[in-house]
């Protein structure tokens, strides 16, 4: 079915929206931002390592050629993208150095269509850069433009490597398994991010304890929280993703992971009463037009004369 991978990087997106509310509560309760991060790495890291060596052992073996992909999908798709973002937000306002890593899709367009000669949909190009816009239009970026060289540049660096996470997810054959990648990659990331977040340090008395992270904000039980990161906002979304960007190619599902930031926006005014403003409302459908106009691409890549050569085209 054509739409299928649609919705699967849809709900992928929308997990990965729980991820940031659900940081507030560890955040409100004691934790420093890049504690709740490694919190959320490690447990996720290790809780689907324990799964697999049970149900699936043979995904977790990583075969000796792949090793230094292993290794680079859990230094740049997983720990850089966070570690980044987070020097990010210390030099500019959160709404730019957001938008900034969103700028992924179009970084991953650019990367199909010129260094893997892929000839892409014009769908694919309007989608992203839409979506982009729209991601403007939701963080109101003309409200904070006080700008930081090196903070632009973490949070580029930030997009660079998000598109990373999706060129690499796209890339990998079928020695790989999808479930393997995931685990070894969370877990890979928290030990690389380890230094950074000293988790000897972190205040782990704080999980049994409750939080509200703003007035109006529904009192939840920390541990709760951290259990819904994991569970659903990292597990659940890394495997969905990983997935929908194998059925809809590299460059759709970077675009659709743009949602992310709009379902973000809603569960945090579900839980924590930050209201959607009309910038909010109307962003957000300019960048769900941007994801839907980017999945017509899934069917219409040509490959390059220059190379012969053609992205799989993945329609679920």
């Amino acid at each position: 079915m054509r739409y299928a991978g649609l919705a699967i990087a849809f709900v992928s997106s929308m997990c990965f929206a729980f991820s940031g509310p659900m940081a507030k509560y560890l955040i409100a309760s004691g934790l420093a931002p890049i504690e709740a991060v490694w919190a959320r790495m490690a447990g996720a890291g290790l809780l689907l390592i324990a799964v697999l060596a049970v149900v699936k052992p043979a995904a977790l073996r990583i075969p000796r050629a792949r090793l230094p992909f292993f290794g680079m999908y859990a230094i740049v798709a997983v720990a850089a993208v966070q570690l980044l973002y987070f020097l990010a937000i210390t030099r500019l306002p959160v709404g730019i150095a957001l938008l900034l890593e969103f700028m992924a899709p179009v970084m991953v367009v650019v990367w199909v269509r010129f260094v893997r000669k892929v000839r892409l949909a014009r769908a694919a190009f309007v989608g992203a850069v839409t979506a982009v816009l729209g991601l403007g239009i939701v963080v109101e970026v003309w409200s904070g433009l006080r700008l930081d060289a090196l903070g632009l540049l973490l949070a580029l660096a930030a997009g660079a490597c998000c598109a990373g996470y999706f060129l690499m997810s796209d890339s990998f054959g079928d020695d790989v398994d999808p479930l393997g990648l995931i685990a070894w990659g969370l877990a890979g990331a928290a030990v690389v991010l380890m230094p950074f977040a000293r988790p000897w340090d972190i205040p782990w008395s704080a999980f049994v304890s409750v939080a509200t992270p703003a007035a109006g904000a529904l009192e939840l039980p920390v541990l709760g929280a951290y259990l819904c990161m994991v569970l659903i906002a990292t597990v659940t979304a890394y495997i969905l993703g990983v997935n929908a960007v194998r059925r809809l190619s590299a460059a759709v599902g970077a675009t659709v992971a743009s949602l992310e930031v709009i379902g973000g926006a809603i569960v945090a005014w579900v839980l924590l009463g930050e209201e959607l403003g009309v910038f909010q409302i109307v962003g957000g459908v300019i960048v769900l037009s941007g994801a839907l106009l980017a999945q017509t691409a899934t069917a219409s890549a040509q490959p390059s004369p220059a190379t012969g050569l053609a992205e799989p085209v993945r329609t679920g």
